[in-house]
């Protein structure tokens, strides 16, 4: 057996994207589980490479002063909340560090006007939307001791980091406001007393598989239970007892999926009780959410996240503004009463259908939206049909934009483009090719997701006179 090498009186100096600490033993660069910087670490190496090695913590011989004690019992095993062990002013100094070196190091972009990043006015249940995963193949922890024949394997909660087929009991979540854990612990310990069978991740079978719980800041709430392979009456059953236990369940739907994958955007969604949708709201205008709806998961900052957007914007009711990446118009609704027109794109077709929604509920009538690749969408015939845009604004997935789309846009020269991001680098990347033609004339993080490395960033680009 190979002997594991270890590195003595480590000092942590940064931390790394999936919340590793950094440290540097001669040349090389070590990567560290659960340190911070200002640790003064032991550490064990597990897993070496040329340039740089993984490790984790043996002796943490002087803890940082950003060092607090995880609040989570989870906390380690549950791939979630990696940075619970770092106070959050901390954890705000280095999104801020990352998101600036990303702009930096990677667009070669002068970033000393940058803005303070905006904390979370929220750090614990700011999510509106969980999904659990049911398992019959439980991830065993050392609470559990000598694993034995009687030894409960069924498990409702998260997938284990790396395993797509083991997953960690969840007996309380800090990411999502009551009702989230009574529900999920409620549902479990009925499947177990009534032997409804849990899905097995490897041979496809087993009835439950699936549960998702929303609720929005009006205090609705929806509930989607997804089955698999149910045997007769156990849909009924479930179902029944979910809306005994839990009258206040605004939406009750059920799927059927079948799949080898989770996915259930292609999949029917049933109504069991109440609608089949719930309502956010923010700043008076209301927004539908249905099952498969995407809508930004920590509500109370997304309005923050808007207000920056529309401010950045600017907009004084003359412009035409473009909304890239539109999803369910949430942005181009919220910033239609300061414009004149606003033309939303997205990919999803049923999300197009719910910004259309959006804007009829709202008696929004300066609102166009279309459905497409928006590398297709977005050519001349486009723009000579809606006309040029005054202002752009896009909020591309993580990926960042096609770089066809990159090209329409420096084509368009609109005066101002407001890009909202939330992955640095890739927004980075796109501003590579943007900063020819556009100043960046401002940058503003924002922390949508305390306790973790996710973070958005809002910049506005002003075209070159």
């Amino acid at each position: 057996m190979k002997e594991q090498q270890i590195l003595t009186a480590l000092t942590v100096t940064d931390i790394a994207e999936e919340g590793k600490g950094i440290a540097r033993a001669n040349e090389m660069v070590v990567f560290i589980e659960k340190a911070i910087p200002g640790d003064v670490v032991d550490a064990t190496v597990y897993r070496k490479k040329k340039k740089f090695a993984e490790a984790k913590i043996l002796n943490l011989i002087e803890p940082s002063k950003d060092r607090v004690e995880a609040f989570c019992e989870h906390f380690g095993v549950c791939g979630g909340c990696k940075w619970q062990h770092m106070n959050y002013d901390a954890q705000l100094k280095y999104k801020q560090k990352s998101v600036l070196d990303a702009l930096q190091r990677l667009a070669g972009l002068e970033v000393s006007h940058a803005e303070e990043i905006l904390p979370s006015a929220q750090d614990k249940y700011y999510r509106n939307k969980l999904e659990y995963t049911f398992s019959n193949k439980r991830w065993l922890t050392a609470m559990d001791g000598v694993v034995n024949d009687d030894m409960e394997m069924n498990a409702l909660g998260f997938h284990v980091p790396l395993r797509f087929d083991k997953i960690l009991e969840i007996n309380h979540c800090y990411l999502q406001a009551d009702p989230s854990n009574d529900l999920r612990n409620n549902i479990s310990a009925f499947a177990k007393e009534n032997n409804i069978s849990f899905y097995d991740l490897r041979a496809h079978e087993g009835a439950l598989r699936n549960l998702v719980i929303r609720t929005s800041s009006t205090g609705e709430l929806m509930v989607i239970v997804i089955f698999a392979y149910p045997e007769d009456g156990q849909v009924e059953l479930m179902m029944n007892y979910v809306k005994a236990t839990f009258p206040q369940i605004t939406s009750l739907l059920y799927i059927i999926n079948q799949k080898k994958n989770d996915t259930f955007s292609d999949q029917e969604v049933l109504l069991y009780a109440g609608r089949e949708f719930i309502y956010e709201e923010m700043e008076g205008l209301k927004f539908r959410i249905g099952p498969k709806s995407f809508y930004q998961t920590n509500s109370v900052q997304a309005y923050e996240l808007y207000k920056i957007t529309r401010d950045f914007a600017d907009l004084k009711g003359h412009e035409l503004v473009y909304d890239l990446y539109t999803g369910t118009g949430t942005i181009a609704n919220f910033v239609a009463k300061k414009a004149k027109k606003v033309v939303g794109v997205e990919y999803v077709p049923t999300a197009i259908e719910d910004a259309k929604v959006n804007s009829q509920i709202n008696g929004i009538e300066n609102t166009v939206f279309y459905a497409g690749d928006m590398k297709d969408v977005l050519n001349a015939d486009f723009v000579k049909e809606n006309g040029k845009p005054d202002v752009i604004i896009t909020d591309p997935p993580r990926a960042g934009m096609h770089p066809d789309v990159v090209e329409r846009l420096m084509e368009m020269e609109a005066e101002k483009i407001v890009y909202v991001s939330c992955n640095a680098a890739t927004q980075a990347r796109d501003l590579i090719r943007l900063k020819e033609k556009y100043d960046l004339a401002r940058i503003k993080p924002v922390d949508m997701f305390p306790h973790t490395q996710h973070v958005e960033n809002v910049v506005l680009l002003t075209l070159k006179k």
